[in-house]
């Protein structure tokens, strides 16, 4: 299917590649169809592109790359609802805030999408963890010492 993006203009998908939220993204209850396409040819940025809305993208991030301590705990009821049944089967990426210039730009670590990449279920959970914040410095070092 085609649908029309606000990065890569229009673009053809597999309905098999579309992330699922049951209950949309908090902002966004009614958006419940994503597909995630690559930002940058190193893999560290992606765009999480609504299917239904073209100007609706987030720039989204392996936390891991940035922050390689990040740690938290899914609750039971949220990898039941997922269908998660391995941890092998699950992606965690961040929603990004850009700002110019890009090293200020932040990441926000206290709402984690997690993905069942068996299923494509997704869930952007909010962390009841307080050293986790919305606007986390993305760069704790020097842009170009990040490498994927």
């Amino acid at each position: 299917m085609n649908i029309q993006t606000k990065y890569h203009g229009e673009i053809t998908i597999e309905e098999t590649d579309i992330i699922q939220f049951e209950n949309g993204i908090p902002g966004f209850l009614n958006e419940q169809e994503f597909i995630i396409l690559p930002l940058t040819e190193d893999g560290i940025y992606s765009v999480m592109q609504s299917v239904r809305t073209p100007q609706l993208a987030f720039v989204i991030t392996n936390p891991f790359i940035f922050y390689k301590d990040y740690d938290f705990t899914v609750e039971d009821v949220i990898v039941k609802q997922l269908g998660i049944e391995s941890i092998t089967d699950v992606k965690v990426f961040n929603i990004l805030t850009l700002q110019e210039p890009f090293e200020e730009s932040t990441v926000n670590l206290q709402a984690p999408i997690i993905i069942n990449t068996k299923n494509n279920q997704a869930k952007q959970v909010i962390l009841n963890n307080e050293s986790y914040k919305t606007k986390h410095p993305l760069f704790i070092e020097s842009p170009d010492s990040i490498k994927g």
